[in-house]
Parts: structure tokens; sequence; C-alpha cells
């Protein structure tokens, strides 16, 4: 399972949801893709949000390190220079989790 994790409106939702859902594809992942709203602060912090969009596989974020991290909050999300991931993270992701 492939989960995207996003508040309402941001920019870069459907670009990371159709990233997913092609390098799934592309790897031969039989991965469905789940969009899961982040609705406000309280929820932030339950779901461990960091920002959106966030993407995890198998219930763990694509970003190496991620999971030391405690700033929670309903904000856009930046990897390296970009609001949405780098390929190469979901295909390192998919491929060590599936």
């Amino acid at each position: 399972m492939i989960e995207v994790l996003y508040f309402e409106g941001c920019p870069n939702l459907e670009p990371t949801l159709e990233l997913a859902r092609s390098v799934a594809e592309e790897l031969g992942v039989d991965a469905a893709v789940r969009k899961v709203e982040v609705r406000d602060h309280e929820e932030a912090q339950r779901l461990r949000f960091l920002g959106s969009p966030s993407v995890r596989v198998g219930g763990v974020d694509i970003e190496p390190g991620a999971d030391a991290r405690t700033e929670y909050a309903l904000s856009c999300r930046v990897y390296e220079i970009s609001g949405v991931p780098p390929k190469e993270l979901l295909v390192a992701a998919l491929k060590s989790r599936t």
C-alpha cells in the first residue's frame, strides 16, 4: 500500500499521486495508492504528518531519516528542491518494502 498524506488544496498532491501510480506500474508492483487527508493540527500530530504531500510505503515514510523528525504540522513539504518527492525515493521504498 502506498499512502499519500496531504491537506486540502496541496498543489503537489496530483503530481505525487501520478508519480506513485507510475512508479508502481513501472516496477510491476501491485500496490494500491490511497489518499489520506490530514484535516487539522491534532490529526497531523497523531499521524506524524511531516507536511503535504508525505508518501508512505507499508506505513513507512519514503524519505530516509524521516522517522526521527518531529515537526508535525499542516504545511507544505519540500523534498530537495521540489514539493514532489524524487522518483528515486519512491523506487527505493517500493523495492525494499514490498
